[in-house]
């Protein structure tokens, strides 16, 4: 079962790379999506390391990166705000 579910991610990751290479409007896609990625990197290690927030970390992980892309500031506060109800 394990080889059925390998195959299946390799070949449906080599069909997204030719979607994505044959496609001129997917690179704007991906350049955007690398960019507010990076940025969502960026505003997390420096919320973390400025001070601007006392008592709180946000780790960079992918599940924290990822949710500040899909949500953008609104994203930070839900994290902080479950940190803050959790912690």
């Amino acid at each position: 079962m394990r080889t059925f579910w390998l195959t299946v991610f390799i070949v449906s990751s080599v069909l997204l790379v030719a979607v994505v290479l044959r496609n001129k409007l997917s690179w704007g896609w991906v350049r955007g999506f690398a960019l507010h990625l990076i940025l969502a990197a960026v505003l997390l290690y420096v919320l973390n390391y400025s001070g601007l927030v006392t008592g709180m970390y946000i780790p960079l992980n992918p599940i924290t990166i990822g949710t500040v892309v899909a949500l953008g500031v609104p994203g930070i506060a839900l994290i902080m705000g479950l940190q803050w109800t959790v912690g």
